[in-house]
Order: structure tokens, then sequence, then C-alpha cells
């Protein structure tokens, strides 16, 4: 999967011949045709797992969002953690970044078309969802590292098959592809194995077929919210 994701960036984003997308992956030329030619990215079947944290999410952010730096240990007693510490410590450690003040003196420039920067906001408030329902979806920010145009869709979860069809509607909205979409440690798109930023199989999918780039941001990275830190409502 993650081979066929490359193989499209490098043919559609960099204009990368199929003999030299051969020789810089290793592979054989008939591989690199065989991926540029597929209808869609190689099929797994794998059922869809939820986290045991996932609950408690929303008490976690609030708790953050008043002190960031509140230590796991007094989290799990304010939210009644009566689980294995582990799987809170890592949710904790992926969500502590959002809470982060970013650096007051990086400034980065980008060209046009060169990325775009992704990220989930939550509102504040309940949202009437119909059928008499109230709740608090996410809602996909996307914001152009260039213009700084930002545009953003409520979806109704942070599951991959939700956050990649916002993601594609947002796309469209643009009427272009950018060369490369930064993520800022959210688990529908990838995890960071070893020290390594690995993406799942559902965003190598995505960005196999769209043919490009998708950037994982370091935990605690300032310049995670780079772009996103001057663009309500996603700092």
């Amino acid at each position: 999967m993650e081979d066929w994701a490359e193989i499209r960036r490098l043919h559609r984003a960099e204009g990368m011949p199929i003999r030299a997308i051969a020789r810089k992956l290793g592979l054989g030329r008939n591989t690199v045709r065989r991926a540029l030619a597929a209808d869609g990215p190689p099929r797994y079947q794998r059922p869809a797992k939820g986290s045991i944290v996932d609950a408690v999410e929303p008490q976690i952010r609030e708790l953050l969002a008043a002190w960031p730096t509140m230590p796991v240990a007094v989290i799990a007693e304010r939210i009644g953690w009566q689980r294995g510490m582990t799987v809170l410590k890592d949710r904790v450690r992926e969500l502590r970044p959002v809470f982060t003040p970013p650096d007051p003196v990086s400034r980065t420039v980008y060209q046009p078309g060169e990325l775009a920067q992704c990220d989930l906001w939550f509102p504040p408030v309940d949202i009437p969802l119909g059928f008499g329902q109230v709740g608090r979806p996410p809602v996909l920010v996307m914001v152009s590292g260039y213009s700084r145009v930002i545009t953003a869709r409520m979806i109704p979860s942070r599951q991959s098959p939700d956050l990649l069809a916002g993601q594609w509607v947002l796309i469209r909205g643009f009427g272009r592809v950018p060369k490369a979409l930064v993520w800022d440690n959210e688990s529908a798109v990838g995890f960071r194995k070893a020290g390594r930023p690995v993406l799942t199989e559902a965003m190598n999918a995505f960005r196999g077929t769209l043919g490009v780039e998708v950037i994982q941001c370091r935990p605690g990275d300032p310049e995670a919210k780079q772009l996103t830190s001057d663009c309500a409502p996603c700092g």
C-alpha cells in the first residue's frame, strides 16, 4: 500500500518518469506501471477497532484546555479512569500538543499549491443533529499554506471513512490538489512506530489515489501549529 501511494505521488506530483521511480524505490518497471494504471488501491479487509479512551476524550480535552501540562495521573483521577494507564497515556500524548502554545517567533513561507494543513476542531456547544439528538461532532479544517484560505466541514466522526470523505469534499472545494497534506498526529491518519511516522492503510490509499504526500508532525512540535495558529477556529 505504501509503495503504491508513493509511486503515484512521485509520478503525479513530482513528474518523475517510470524508470526513475523504479530505480528510486527499488521496484520493477512493470510494478510501477501496474500501480499507475490501477483504478484503486490494493484492497485489505480488516475490522475497524475503536478505543476505550474515545468515551472520555471530551473530558480529557477540557482538562488540557485549562491546564495543558496536567500530568496523566491527575487526568486519570479527575475523569475517574479505572482502566489501564498505557492507552490513556498514549491518547493524552496525542492530544497535549493541540493545547500547547505555538512558537511566537517562528515564521515559514510556502509556495502556491505546496501544502495544506489539516486539523479537527470540536464545537464548544451542543449542535442539533436531527431527530431530537444533539452532540459535538468534529469539524475538519483545512488551511492553504500559501494563501491562508481556510475551509471547514462538520463530519460525523473522526474515524477514517468520515475523515477521508470530508477531506475529499474540502479538496474539491479548492479545485486543486495540494502537493502535500500536513496532519498533527490524528489516529485515523497515522501513528509513530519507533519514532518513525507510519500512515494508516486508509490514508495511504487516499494519498495514493490523489498522488499527494502526507506529512505527520512530531508530537509537541510548535511548527505543527504554524498555519492554524493564525486562523480560528482551529488554533
